[in-house]
């Protein structure tokens, strides 16, 4: 049982037991200090011994040369140049628009997972949200998974949706390459402007796209007034079995060309919705889409 599964809040302790069998596939060359357990394509697909360091806890004891400890008395681990350790950046969306529908609650366990991904493999994970009036704390190594957990399950949905500005804040903090997350419903005009700019940054950039159900397949039928979460402004409107096709078709297309442009910017895409199995999908399709391996 791993410290993290002490809080079962957002993920349950056996699907944390089944997380640190992956590691996030990152695409890209990355630059590290030797010590996290990615493979980098700089000096091709060979594991060619770099160095030394000494053993901590929670350390993989696979890599103690013992043949060296035997003759010296001192726990050290060998280290390997076609490893790296990356930094995981998560860009939360915790936007008013967020609360509908148990997006934020996915949204919330999505990172969870990546996270905790990430920091079992030793990588150092910052967790940024939008609107910026909350701090980015940095967490590193599995022990910090915890206090990751306690950070993401306080967060709640409130403010507007500023995205371009939440990419700008990324993209402006120093720090290696590694990999970006957006997390997010993207109902923003702004979207596809804040999402272009941050492969500048470097690194791998992934997007979850998280939506309510009924964003793209809605129920309801009669006359309504719908209510903006952000803004507050109401439309009245008049729902029949008609126009919610028509808003079908229109919705699942802009859903799809999200998704298009997402890629046509090199991110890797994957769409979740509220009420799905987070565990098939990220020990299935999340695989095939190369976002884990």
């Amino acid at each position: 049982m791993t410290d993290a599964a002490a809080d079962d809040r957002l993920l349950e302790p056996a699907l944390l037991a089944r997380l640190e069998r992956l590691q996030l596939a990152n695409r890209k060359p990355l630059a590290g200090r030797f010590s996290g357990e990615h493979r980098s394509r700089r000096h091709g697909t060979s594991l060619d011994f770099a160095d030394y360091r000494e053993y901590h806890p929670g350390d993989d004891f696979r890599r103690i040369d013992y043949l060296l400890y035997a003759r010296l008395d001192v726990l050290l681990l060998k280290l390997f140049e076609a490893e790296d350790d990356i930094t995981v950046r998560l860009l939360i969306d915790t936007s008013a628009s967020m609360g509908s529908g148990g997006k934020l609650d996915q949204a919330l366990r999505v990172a969870a997972a990546l996270g905790f991904v990430s920091l079992v493999r030793r990588d150092a994970v910052s967790v940024h949200t939008f609107p910026l009036d909350r701090r980015a704390p940095r967490f590193i190594g599995r022990g910090a998974a915890t206090p990751m957990f306690r950070h993401l399950a306080q967060l709640r949905p409130d403010g507007d949706t500023r995205f371009a500005e939440a990419c700008a804040d990324v993209l402006a903090r120093p720090g290696p390459q590694g990999v970006t997350i957006v997390i997010s419903d993207l109902l923003t005009p702004e979207w596809e402007h804040g999402l272009t700019r941050l492969p500048a940054r470097g690194g791998d950039l992934v997007v979850v796209h998280v939506l309510d159900p009924e964003e793209l397949h809605p129920t309801m039928v009669g006359d309504f007034d719908l209510v903006d979460r952000e803004t507050g402004a109401r439309v009245a409107v008049s729902l029949s079995p008609s126009s919610l096709k028509e808003y079908e078709a229109l919705a699942t297309a802009w859903a799809d060309e999200v998704a298009a442009r997402c890629r046509r910017s090199r991110a890797a895409y994957v769409r979740v919705m509220a009420d799905d199995d987070l565990e098939a999908a990220l020990l299935g399709v999340w695989r095939e889409q190369g976002v884990l391996r």
